[in-house]
């Protein structure tokens, strides 16, 4: 797992109905390709986030696989729509286990 994981979601708290929104989420993570070598010849395990999740009241809005050619840190900037209040829920998951979930809470008017 990377010695230096943190993510982070930003949504709006509130919403007029069928309104669309803006979510945004980040993983501070050091991805390694598992490409590279050490200076002694070893081949670096890889360590990449391989899917990232969100929910919106458990139901999935957004999906996205993730290969060695990802960047460090990825942000991820999609749209929804305001159906409910409720949770929207945003899921990393990758090699050797890593996993971190964020929430966040929007209400609907």
């Amino acid at each position: 797992m990377s010695k230096t994981s943190r993510t982070g979601i930003t949504a709006p708290a509130n919403a007029k109905k069928d309104s669309i929104i803006e979510i945004r989420a980040i993983a501070q993570h050091d991805m390694e390709t598992g490409f590279r070598y050490t200076e002694d010849g070893k081949r670096i395990p890889r360590d990449i986030i391989r899917v990232f999740t969100c929910t919106y009241n458990n139901e999935e809005v957004f999906r996205a696989d993730f290969y060695p050619g990802i960047g460090a840190n990825p942000l991820i900037i999609f749209t929804a729509i305001a159906v409910a209040t409720g949770i929207i829920e945003c899921k990393w998951t990758g090699d050797d286990g890593y996993e971190a979930l964020n929430q966040v809470n929007i209400t609907v008017s």
